[in-house]
């Protein structure tokens, strides 16, 4: 199964965006054969902030992957357990969906058209955290749920 995280903004070399590396290389090569890739879009105009949350809206939906199904990341969304989202995973593995996005909106949010084209919303807590760092700990969930479901002690009940 390929996941992409699409996220609106472009990460710098922080300590951030290591935490995301290190987590997608940790992925690589594990008996699920799940990949997740990070895509990032920007709108470079100076829009004023209904329509600059439009645009991202657009350029989100626009670099998931044909027929992905579309989910996404945010505060009102269905807080999961991390045994739980493995689970949910697994489903949409077992379902036969071979590509699943994750959208990030930007700092306003996500349109209202990303949110009617999603299949899934889902919060991590209901704290609000950098979106730079959510990236990190998106990619820490694929993994950890990867663990979950082949049996690999990271996942200590």
């Amino acid at each position: 199964m390929r996941i992409t995280l699409i996220a609106v903004g472009k990460a710098k070399a922080s300590p951030a965006r290591d935490l995301f590396e290190l987590y997608c290389n940790r992925l690589r090569g594990n008996r699920l054969n799940w990949s997740l890739d990070l895509k990032e879009v920007e709108e470079k105009k100076n829009l004023p902030a209904s329509q600059l949350k439009e645009r991202e809206g657009e350029l989100l939906l626009a670099a998931a992957p044909k027929g992905a199904k579309i989910v996404i990341l945010d505060e009102k969304g269905k807080d999961l357990s991390s045994p739980q989202f493995s689970k949910l995973l697994e489903k949409w593995q077992d379902g036969g969906d071979q590509d699943i996005a994750f959208l990030i909106g930007g700092a306003d949010g996500l349109s209202d058209t990303v949110k009617a084209k999603s299949q899934q919303s889902l919060c991590f807590g209901r704290l609000t955290w950098p979106h730079m760092l959510v990236r990190g700990l998106f990619a820490e969930q694929v993994y950890r749920a990867s663990c979950i479901l082949s049996g690999h002690p990271y996942h200590r009940d």
